[in-house]
């Protein structure tokens, strides 16, 4: 089954604020944390259903080499990435987005 994966504004900005953080300490950090997010929301595009659901029908996976959670629903044949969270945040932080 095919998906179109949408990713909101707010979680662009927490790629780009995590990135920009990365970067600031190592040069290339950035990149590397950039691939392993892409590697994450390819594995939610090709089995979106198997990550067990964390809160209501939403659902998280977690991003390799960084402390960092991506949280998404699946609605019908639509996937939409509402947060990237680091694992400590007080789940406040993106409950919000829910």
């Amino acid at each position: 089954m095919n998906y179109l994966l949408t990713i909101r504004k707010e979680a662009e900005l927490d790629i780009s604020e995590s990135f920009k953080f990365y970067e600031e300490h190592r040069l290339g950090l950035g990149h590397d944390f950039l691939l392993c997010v892409d590697a994450a929301i390819s594995k939610i595009e090709r089995n979106p259903l198997l990550y067990k659901k964390i809160y209501k029908d939403f659902r998280r996976i977690a991003i390799e080499r960084f402390p960092y959670r991506v949280l998404y629903l699946v609605q019908s044949q639509n996937i939409v990435i509402t947060a990237i969270f680091h694992v400590r945040k007080a789940p406040v932080s993106w409950s919000c987005r829910i």
